[in-house]
């Protein structure tokens, strides 16, 4: 490898060139992820270029140049010693998603592996680590050593994503959360498809959210994003599709930490919320399929063998599948102010709503509380009456309820006569 020649180039010159519209060379990307990750490159220089990127773009190779140099600066998983293929699952974050949790087992109940490196929450979304960590003992770092044991034993791993992965993402990421940069579309895209492809799955199934609780607010901008990850997917080796999925509405009936988890063993067990079971169902076909298997995934659903993995899986990170998760201490209740139909519960909505009662956070540092959250007992489409609990929130600090509820203000409608509403599956795209 060459060596790094901090002064190779000039950052407040690459800065200028994409404010101006120019266009980065190879070797400008290069120099630039490898300095910021080292250091030359100050943090108000890396805002500002982000900011160029999120008004100018990076165009067709720019994008492919700069999620490689982000995996360059760290190290690559290599999966290829086990003894059956690899498959991996990626959302880009809504409210009541908690899909990981069946389709990990429920795939590696069919024969593939899934090696399913994952985050924690922030703001409104929900983080599949803070959900699993509700139950009592599980522990979401292992080693690399023993990731590999566990996925050639059991099948499947979640887990936290180590600092060695793209190590320039951590802290862009960072720099673009605090600098009002997150939106930008090629950020988002080499940001989530570095550590993918550096984590060395044979292929790859992303669920792209659009709606009022997704990053993707209309689906032109979810398509764009989703285009540009399977792009960078196939173009490095990795065989990747993408799902457009609604994020109008949350997944499910539950918002929360050890509320989800409850939900999730409700889907493996066979039952569960509809939606649940068709994305989870949905997600699992394309990850099986893309892997190379024609297994039914809802039969692994029906006959138990996802329930037996999901149990084995768990108590391989130390937690125990049977123990009583933690609930909240207090509870309250929101009532429906009249007789009709339900025609909007705002996904947005409800994960402030979440988050303000504890189940989320404002900051990376700040801890979680388990048992909060919200339980929804009606959906778009569902009549309801007068008085009727229509969500129930759960927190141990009451004092938060006021502020759940002001979270809810507009969120909630119900008219006399059903709307349409959006599909849940709404494109796929590779």
């Amino acid at each position: 490898m060459a060596t790094f020649d901090a002064n190779a180039f000039s950052a407040v010159e690459l800065i200028r060139t994409k404010r101006d519209g120019g266009v980065l060379s190879d070797e400008q990307i290069d120099w630039l992820i490898t300095a910021y990750t080292e250091g030359v490159v100050a943090d108000e220089q890396m805002s500002a270029m982000a900011m160029a990127i999120l008004f100018r773009g990076l165009d067709a190779r720019e994008l492919p140049r700069w999620t490689q140099a982000m995996i360059d600066t760290g190290v690559r998983l290599d999966f290829s010693s086990l003894s059956r293929p690899t498959a991996d699952k990626h959302s880009t974050g809504g409210v009541g998603d908690k899909i990981t949790l069946p389709l990990a087992p429920l795939v590696a109940a069919c024969g593939v592996a899934v090696p399913q490196l994952s985050g924690r929450g922030l703001g409104h979304t929900g983080g599949t680590l803070d959900k699993m960590e509700s139950i009592p003992g599980w522990r979401a770092t292992l080693g690399n050593d023993e990731m590999m044991r566990q996925l050639e034993d059991v099948g499947a791993v979640i887990c936290a994503a180590g600092d060695g992965l793209a190590r320039a993402d951590k802290n862009l990421y960072a720099l673009r959360d605090v600098t009002g940069t997150v939106e930008a579309i090629p950020l988002i895209a080499s940001s989530i498809m570095s550590k993918k492809i550096a984590e060395g799955t044979g292929s790859l199934v992303l669920d792209v959210k659009v709606g009022t609780g997704a990053f993707m607010k209309t689906r032109e901008d979810a398509t764009e994003l989703a285009r540009r990850m399977v792009e960078l997917g196939q173009a490095a080796d990795v065989r990747t599709v993408a799902l457009l999925t609604d994020m109008s509405t949350p997944l499910g009936l539950t918002a929360g930490n050890a509320l989800e988890v409850t939900e999730s063993v409700e889907v493996l067990a066979g039952g569960g919320p509809a939606d649940v079971v068709e994305l989870t169902v949905a997600l699992a076909r394309e990850m099986l399929q893309a892997a190379g298997s024609d297994a039914d995934p809802a039969k692994a659903l029906k006959d138990g063998s996802a329930m037996d993995v999901w149990k084995r899986m768990v108590r391989a990170q130390g937690g125990d599948p049977d123990a009583t998760l933690p609930v909240a201490k207090h509870s309250d209740e929101v009532l429906a102010s009249e007789d009709g139909v339900l025609t909007r519960l705002d996904a947005m909505a409800v994960g402030v709503a979440a988050w303000r009662l504890g189940a989320g956070r404002a900051r990376k540092e700040d801890a979680v509380q388990f048992g909060a959250g919200v339980v929804m007992h009606a959906k778009p489409g569902d009549r309801v009456t007068k008085g009727q609990p229509l969500l129930t929130l759960h927190t141990d600090t009451p004092e938060a309820f006021d502020r759940a509820r002001q979270a809810l203000e507009g969120g909630i409608e119900v008219g006399p006569e059903p709307v349409e509403r959006q599909p849940l599956l709404i494109d796929r795209i590779g």
